[in-house]
């Protein structure tokens, strides 16, 4: 049961991460070509403004690709280690990566009494793992074996690049309508729609009244709209890389004590932020995400995430005293 109860939850993650990237995808797509019709009025328009849209995507992809996860280790102070200065630590990260059938990535500690880790990079032969001396100093050895498991799954499942692939495309939906909502007040598209108009029909005026107003609407909501995918593609990932940890693992409890460990502890990370909260195993922002477990938290509720990890070995739900614990800790 356990065996089928995580597989299932992976291949259920799996489908909902890849539909919520072709909803970004399609709001990025349906942005570009509205631009473009009310611009030009025509169809070379609308191919035209949504090519420029998936440029724009393709090309802000490229630079986060390849010096992407270097900003994000330099922005967390992370600094490199191996066997000689780090030895339970990268011992643990070598047999977990065995287990994975991955690369070793490379290893980074974060001085700071927090305890979280995160994974990034483009692939798994070219993956870097940071983990916080807190973790390091607050887990035993099999909590910690649960938490590089989460991570190197983040790696395996090539979780690292799909996050990437979806910033990028949220990225360019606020850069595109924030250019097009300049340009609008500028004068450029009502100065050249109303020449244009004058010389056309009723119908044919009413009609790009309408394409205006609803470009100006998309290019309002297309941000929020693909900020809540993202947050949405970002929480399906943790439940799949916590299944996948315990697919590594065979051992959910070293997980569980784990999620439980962290998010009770108070201590705020100081190298966060906003950009890189995501990242990380449990939301390092503890004051903002006290109460952020709705639409616009980067993380599922850890208490929703242990109790999917108990269900998978045929264990209740946590009771009512555990369950206060982590009250407004998620």
């Amino acid at each position: 049961m356990a065996a089928t109860s995580f597989r299932s939850q992976i291949s259920t993650n799996k489908r909902n991460s890849i539909l919520l990237v072709l909803i970004v995808l399609w709001i990025l797509i349906v942005l570009g070509a509205s631009i473009g019709f009310l611009l030009t009025g025509d169809w070379t328009g609308i191919v035209g403004m949504t090519v420029l849209a998936l440029f724009l995507g393709a090309l802000m992809a490229a630079g986060s690709y390849f010096s992407g996860d270097t900003l994000v280790l330099a922005a967390s102070k992370a600094r490199r280690v191996d066997g000689t200065s780090a030895p339970q630590l990268t011992n643990v990260v070598q047999e977990m990566s065995l287990a994975a059938g991955v690369p070793m990535p490379a290893v980074y500690i974060i001085d700071d009494s927090a305890p979280n880790a995160f994974a990034t990079g483009r692939d798994p032969r070219h993956a870097s793992i940071a983990i916080t001396t807190g973790l390091l100093q607050k887990l035993d050895r099999e909590e910690l074996q649960g938490v590089i498991g989460h991570e190197l799954s983040h790696v395996r499942n090539y979780d690292i690049r799909f996050t990437l692939l979806v910033g990028v495309l949220v990225g360019s939906i606020a850069l595109l309508a924030d250019l097009f909502l300049q340009f609008t007040f500028w004068g450029g598209v009502v100065g050249g729609r109303g020449r244009r108009s004058s010389s056309s029909s009723g119908g044919g005026s009413g009609l790009q009244a309408i394409v205006f107003v609803v470009a100006i609407v998309l290019a309002i909501l297309a941000p929020i709209a693909a900020r809540l995918v993202q947050l949405a593609v970002s929480r399906q990932r943790e439940y799949l890389a916590d299944a996948s940890s315990v697919d590594l693992t065979r051992n959910p409890t070293g997980l569980e004590s784990a999620l439980m460990k962290i998010a009770a502890d108070q201590e705020p990370l100081e190298v966060a932020n906003r950009a890189t909260q995501h990242l990380y195993i449990v939301n390092p922002m503890k004051k903002l995400s006290d109460r952020g477990i709705g639409l616009f938290s980067t993380h599922p509720p850890v208490l929703d995430r242990v109790n999917r990890l108990r269900a998978m070995y045929g264990q209740p739900p946590l009771d009512a005293q555990a369950v206060a614990a982590l009250k407004g800790l998620e």
